[in-house]
């Protein structure tokens, strides 16, 4: 499933074509959506946001088409009149004079207005989204040490969109193992030196994904891969998805465990079950 950062990648993609411009013609194919074409033809795009693994179009009129892609759904934009060369069932069309925004296969669509906005059962129990340029690691600290998180396990926490919206399990392994973070170890378990690096390696690996399009490791260490013929998903990150391989940092052997009822991926070495009597930092 895309996380944070791809939503957000897919959103900027959008507003580049949709953003500040009429809506010529809307089709929407999901049944009990077609009713509202008419209200949204004709009509400006204000802004495109993200929340979480939500994409929330919103038009001059005051109401928002709420897309969430799950494991299948994808965004294209193109220039009218092109179409993309695909198999997916076409969900939503947005067409401009010039160009065309085209949601497939996801299946969760709605248009809301901005009462059924706050009061969205998915939207409303959100926690702060990884990808909210507001979002500072001093305040995020402070969330895993309240009453409500600290006692929960992290691998099981870095899951709960109700902790932090954005954070899925590619993101989960990585984060927990720069900042040498066992699973099953609670925030109450993590001393003051463990909790700012977890909670500022949260929302820096979350934006170095944003930005590099999905490579989770240092540019340097993805160069370094590069140069010696490493493939872009070999390179892309430290531990996810590498179970059987060696650690870059370490050499130890990489595990996989299920945590949460989804694979979880972690160095045994750089990421103890106890605290270690000394911590070191990780070169993230």
């Amino acid at each position: 499933m895309p996380e944070g950062p791809e939503i957000r990648r897919a959103a900027d993609r959008v507003a580049r074509v949709l953003a500040g411009h009429v809506v010529e013609e809307v089709r929407l194919h999901l049944p009990g959506l077609a009713r509202f074409e008419k209200r949204l033809t004709g009509r400006t795009v204000t802004s495109i946001a993200t929340r979480g693994k939500a994409m929330l179009t919103r038009f001059d009129n005051g109401m928002t088409l709420y897309s969430h892609n799950q494991l299948y759904g994808r965004w294209y934009t193109m220039k009218r009149p092109r179409m993309p060369r695909t198999e997916r069932q076409l969900r939503a069309e947005l067409h401009t004079a010039s160009h065309s925004a085209l949601l497939y296969s996801a299946s969760d669509i709605e248009i809301l207005n901005d009462r059924q906005l706050d009061e969205h059962p998915f939207l409303s129990r959100l926690g702060p989204d990884v990808m909210d340029d507001g979002l500072k690691a001093s305040e995020f600290r402070q969330r895993l040490q309240s009453s409500r998180f600290a006692r929960r396990s992290s691998g099981a926490l870095f899951l709960d969109q109700a902790f932090l919206a954005g954070i899925g399990n590619y993101l989960r392994s990585e984060i927990l193992f720069v900042s040498g973070v066992h699973p099953s170890r609670r925030p109450l378990d993590l001393n003051g030196g463990e909790l700012d690096r977890l909670a500022g390696n949260t929302i820096r690996i979350a934006r170095r994904s944003y930005r590099s399009g999905g490579v989770t490791i240092p540019p340097s260490l993805a160069r370094q891969l590069k140069d010696t013929g490493w493939s872009f998903g070999e390179r892309r990150f430290h531990v996810f998805g590498r179970d059987g391989e060696a650690c870059h940092l370490c050499g130890n052997v990489i595990e996989r465990l299920t945590v949460g009822g989804r694979n979880l991926f972690l160095c045994p070495s750089c990421q103890p079950p106890t605290p270690r009597k000394a911590s070191g930092t990780h070169k993230c």
